[in-house]
């Protein structure tokens, strides 16, 4: 199986998309989202960003690797009674079967960057969005003192040394690969500007009890406890998320921690 599908089918990553709804909306909402535009969510996960686009009016296409995201999203937008929002399987790194310029708007939200041939991402994504049509990605930044860097380079600490050749997600929150891979896509970089913005996750429990659900349901934070289950670490890995978590949280009687990230727009 492709690593990075078996990667995100691993747990349940709706569990912890269910954190993100609202910043997610808000994001949506800053875009200018009018009837009929046609939108790409890429990575869309189960909908966190292709359901408020949807809800704004436009004709949405979600695609992501993960065949139980796919499902999720699916049903989520029929639960909603959306007929213009639609899920189905496919790698950002081959939008094939998805034609040319069939897009006024690509966005991915902490998808396309976990896909590994980065500059296949960006050469598909320019292809499918049509001239004058705007690509949008969140990113998040490595080494940021902020949430979802921390807990990826805590659990990347845990894990065995990736293969030869592989270029890590985190790359994509850095401007200079970003001019990069779309320079090589055939975009001048004063097409492209960026961004500081927030991500806001939002949970009802404890901070302690919010970490359970990265270790439990989040493909790359399982993965570090398998390898440090293995090494007896185990209860260490938790003890580091917990306290995180713990100093992040900015909320008396619940979870709620805000996460930098870098935001790309790309006018083609």
């Amino acid at each position: 199986m492709n690593p990075n599908k078996a990667l995100w089918e691993k747990g349940d990553f709706t569990r912890l998309a269910a954190n993100m709804r609202e910043s997610g909306e808000a994001l949506v909402q800053s875009l200018g989202i009018t009837k009929g535009l046609k939108v790409l969510d890429l990575g869309c996960g189960d909908g966190t960003t292709a359901l408020p686009a949807a809800k704004l009016g436009a004709d949405v296409l979600g695609v992501d690797i993960a065949r139980n995201l796919v499902e999720a999203g699916n049903k989520r937008a029929a639960e909603h009674g959306l007929t213009n929002c639609e899920f189905q399987e496919g790698d950002a790194c081959d939008l094939q079967p998805l034609p040319d310029h069939a897009f006024d708007l690509v966005m991915t939200i902490f998808g396309a960057m976990f896909a590994p041939k980065p500059f296949e991402v960006a050469k598909e994504m320019v292809r499918v969005t049509r001239p004058g049509g705007r690509i949008v990605m969140g990113n998040w930044i490595p080494n940021d003192p902020t949430f979802v860097a921390q807990i990826l380079k805590i659990s990347s600490s845990y894990t065995p040394p990736p293969p030869e050749g592989f270029v890590s997600p985190m790359t994509w929150g850095v401007e200079s690969n970003v001019i990069e891979r779309f320079g090589a896509a055939g975009v001048p970089a004063e097409k492209i500007s960026f961004l500081r913005d927030t991500f806001t996750f939002n949970f009802s429990g404890t901070p302690s009890a919010f970490a359970d659900q990265f270790k439990n349901f989040y493909g790359p934070t399982m993965n570090a406890f398998e390898a440090a289950e293995k090494i007896g670490r185990a209860a260490e890995l938790k003890k580091k998320l917990d306290d995180l978590l713990t100093r992040q949280n900015q909320s008396k009687n619940a979870t709620s921690i805000p996460a930098r990230f870098l935001r790309v727009t790309v006018a083609l």
